[in-house]
């Protein structure tokens, strides 16, 4: 089995929606890539929707996230506009 993140413009939109990206081994079911995340990142699964070019979008439990998604934080500009 082998998941590993999507990380994209599109991607980290989605990750503050709670909808995370992953690419997956070919022939892993929709229940494998679930109990896969939840095993690797300690979070709770809602849906799992995949598509052809072997990238699952992963729904979690509200108020969930995945570290690996997480913007850094913007840093204030301390310089005065004049």
């Amino acid at each position: 089995m082998l998941l590993k993140p999507v990380i994209s413009e599109k991607s980290m939109a989605l990750a503050q929606t709670g909808q995370f990206t992953f690419g997956f081994s070919r022939g892993m079911s929709k229940t494998q890539i679930k109990a896969g995340i939840e095993n690797l990142f300690k979070v709770e699964v809602v849906k799992v929707r995949t598509s052809k070019q072997n990238k699952a979008i992963v729904t979690l439990k509200p108020g969930q996230m995945i570290e690996y998604f997480e913007l850094p934080k913007e840093k204030k500009n301390k310089k005065k506009k004049l």
